[in-house]
């Protein structure tokens, strides 16, 4: 208990001292106890105590973490209510209040809440009609309340989304995916360095896998927060920087060059371990590491250009990635024009360029979807 009470508070003390999602989750929570009290309170005042309810729940509905998801389930919700509403009364006016029609009313309205138009609120369809059926007999009256009831909730919902509406954070977003691109570029030069300087340390490979699992996962999560990003830009009245959406449409393109090449490098670390453990790497010739080296260090230039959080340099990322592909070629040259070796190593030196090959193809399909979208 005293732990999560802990825990608790060092996630308000977070919010309250910076932005990030701790401080837009304590905002959001505050404005849904703000906007479904007053809904409460004027449906109490306005409305009779049976429809009263309605105004703060859909209140709570109308405050989701973005403009656009609080307006859309708005009218899903809207939508499924309307639906409900006018399966109950129907039936009521048309056959009456009986135990058949009460079940005739719940197949229809299971029916009608599958429509893919109303999303996660389809079985509201169903819940209100069991409330306009049962508790209202159908009666125009309690459904207009009921209309009165939601109208309410969304009128409190929205306005509190418009008096403060969500943060923008296109410009974290940025950074966040700039720093992912200076790990991923930062442990490559390692790789690079510890190749240049002899044969690596097991453990050292071992980490540096384990590092590439990290960052792979790191890019995912980021991938999830920049997706949310581009939801909530959307409608926001806020404003943000000036090539916001650009902004974010690279940032993605960008996730989707690290998240393709860090599946290349995890390949490269595992060739390189089991290399290692075989003793096949010895048998590497001098001018292949160098090569190789070259290559590495090569990629991961073209990666500091992508990831920067400032506009990429289209002329300076196309010479790098030029360069590169030269680079690959001679280490192609140099396998070819080796003398016969061990089986194992030959099948070594191929893996090792073939994930370069895919590393650089990625790197040139990344280039071109950003510069596509800029």
């Amino acid at each position: 208990m005293r732990r999560s009470l802990r825990e608790a508070a060092l996630y308000v003390r977070r919010g309250v001292a910076s932005p990030g999602s701790e401080r837009d989750d304590l905002v959001l929570g505050a404005k849904s106890v703000a906007a479904a009290m007053t809904a409460w309170v004027l449906a109490r005042y306005l409305l009779p105590p049976t429809v009263s309810t309605f105004a703060p729940f859909t209140a709570l509905v109308a405050l989701q973490a973005t403009v656009y998801r609080s307006l859309r389930d708005c009218g899903q919700y809207l939508f499924a209510m309307t639906a409900g509403a006018a399966l109950a009364a129907t039936l009521a006016a048309a056959i009456g209040i009986h135990w058949w029609s009460f079940g005739l009313l719940t197949l229809l309205a299971l029916a009608v809440g599958r429509l893919r138009p109303l999303g996660e609120h389809g079985t509201q369809v169903t819940i209100i009609g069991f409330f306009a059926f049962s508790s209202g007999q159908g009666r125009i009256d309690y459904i207009g309340h009921l209309v009165a009831s939601v109208g309410i909730g969304v009128a409190c919902g929205i306005a509190a989304h418009l008096a403060l509406a969500p943060a923008r954070h296109t410009i974290r977003r940025q950074e966040a995916v700039a720093d992912l691109f200076s790990g991923i570029e930062r442990r490559l030069r390692e790789l690079a360095d510890t190749l240049a300087a002899g044969t690596p340390d097991a453990a050292a490979m071992r980490q540096l896998r384990t590092d590439w699992r990290g960052l792979s996962s790191d890019a995912d999560r980021l991938r999830q927060t920049v997706d949310s990003e581009v939801e909530n830009s959307r409608l926001n009245p806020r404003r943000s920087i000036e090539d916001a959406h650009q902004a974010l449409m690279r940032a993605r393109a960008a996730l989707d060059i690290a998240q393709r090449s860090l599946d290349h490098l995890r390949s490269v670390g595992r060739s390189l371990e089991h290399a290692l453990s075989s003793g096949e790497y010895e048998a590497l010739s001098p001018s292949f590491r160098a090569a190789y080296t070259g290559l590495l260090r090569t990629a991961a230039e073209a990666l500091d250009g992508i990831g920067r959080r400032a506009r990429t340099d289209s002329v300076l990322l196309r010479k790098t990635l030029d360069g590169a592909h030269v680079a690959l070629q001679q280490a192609h040259e140099h396998v070819l024009g080796s003398p016969p070796r061990q089986a194992g190593v030959a099948a070594l030196e191929g893996t090792l360029l073939t994930d370069a090959s895919r590393l650089l193809e990625d790197l040139d399909h990344g280039f071109r979807a950003m510069e596509q979208s800029a």
